[in-house]
């Protein structure tokens, strides 16, 4: 994501861009994917409250989207993933990980399946041709559908309830990760229970033709409900909190490191319980992600660090002491959490310190009173996931 200002007569607008663009107080917009895309409407704060407090609403529409259909469809996407989709039903959806045949990981995101042989695979990066390369042998039709759906991110504790009133049937019994078709007013939408910010949370998706509708209709039902639009400034500090990655951030895709020592396992990357090592089928990077397991040769795993202090520490390095004699890891992600009151970052650690509870020392650098000093503080390891409520899964 970058800013606009010199690609503004080249840029997409999504479904959503004019109601978005009526609520937006500056200069917010930031590229993605080729669209214009909301870095912040008014102030990153408020918003972020907004998530944690009522509802929000995010344009996830510019994200990449894949149909996956035909005879072998099936067999071809549990080739794909490291999941197990034998064991997701038709209607369900799973976050899960491609890699390359090194087992290093080309990127992750949510695969929904549909039916039995159909799939629908969101990413955040153009993967049309290596999808082609990898179907070699396989009865399938892999097709780009991004531009025929458009989609807003409901969350936060009261997106049930403005989807209840909304009129749609059924969404309380809805499971986490669960997907359902309905029709509301004439309009078709399809409801998956997801997102990036931990809370509760749908993603809505329409035919782009009725994306002023929704807008319009979420914002009128919702205005009650403490409903505000939010922007990626906001989304970056409610995904941090929720622990999950971000690609060009916390990771670099295979196909894009420039260095082969840039690629990293979805094990160094924190998330090895995606990985299906026992699954009855074969997936790209299988063998060598087993291998990885097997010999514990992960050079770090991305964890959760709670911080001392209150200074937030992107890009920072750890160790072992207090001197900084031992170098441990770097930093990818970093914040200070205004609702858990806490300084939590993401680091790049040594298997042998990812025991929550394990104490480290931080290096912070940061600005005061026109210099930059240095701060060396201690942190722990944590669970990465800092924000996971109850009302993220419960069923009412």
């Amino acid at each position: 994501m970058t800013h606009v200002q010199h690609l503004k007569p080249f840029l997409k607008k999504t479904p959503f861009y004019e109601p978005m663009s009526a609520l937006m107080h500056g200069a917010g917009w930031i590229r993605w994917q080729g669209f214009y895309s909301p870095a912040f409407y008014d102030s990153t704060q408020s918003e972020y409250m907004a998530c944690r407090n009522g509802a929000t609403v995010y344009d996830v529409s510019p994200l990449i989207k894949y149909a996956i259909k035909g005879k072998d469809a099936a067999k071809f996407a549990n080739y794909l993933v490291t999941r197990d989709l034998t064991k997701i039903k038709p209607m369900n959806a799973a976050y899960t990980a491609w890699c390359d045949d090194d087992g290093r990981m080309i990127e992750e995101g949510t695969i929904f399946r549909l039916g039995e042989n159909e799939f629908l695979l969101n990413a955040a990066l153009h993967q049309l041709h290596w999808l082609n390369e990898s179907a070699y042998g396989f009865s399938v039709d892999i097709e780009e559908v991004s531009d025929s759906l458009a989609g807003l991110s409901l969350q936060g504790p009261n997106a049930r309830i403005i989807l209840e009133t909304l009129g749609v049937q059924g969404i309380g019994k809805l499971p986490h990760f669960g997907i359902m078709e309905t029709s509301v007013d004439g309009h078709w939408l399809r409801i998956d229970r997801a997102g990036f910010t931990g809370d509760l949370g749908y993603e809505i998706w329409v035919k782009p033709q009725d994306a002023l509708w929704l807008w319009e209709t979420l914002f009128r039902i919702g205005d009650p409900l403490k409903i505000a639009p939010m922007g990626g400034h906001a989304l970056e500090m409610t995904r941090i909190e929720a622990g999950f990655i971000l690609v060009d951030v916390d990771y670099i895709g295979s196909h894009h490191a420039i260095r082969p020592t840039q690629r990293v396992s979805p094990i160094e990357a924190g998330i090895g319980w995606a990985v299906a090592l026992k699954k009855d089928a074969y997936f790209v990077g299988k063998r060598a992600l087993q291998k990885e397991k097997a010999e514990g040769s992960s050079r770090f795993i991305l964890s959760g660090v709670e911080i001392e202090g209150r200074k937030p520490a992107p890009g920072a390095f750890l160790y072992a002491d207090e001197k900084g004699t031992k170098e441990l890891g770097l930093t990818t992600s970093a914040m200070w959490s205004p609702l858990l009151k806490k300084n939590i970052a993401f680091a790049q650690i040594p298997p042998a310190y990812t025991k929550p509870g394990t104490e480290m020392w931080i290096e912070i650098w940061y600005p005061k009173e026109k210099k930059i000093e240095r701060s060396m503080v201690k942190c722990w390891t944590r669970n990465r996931m800092f924000f996971d409520p109850p009302r993220k899964k419960e069923i009412v």
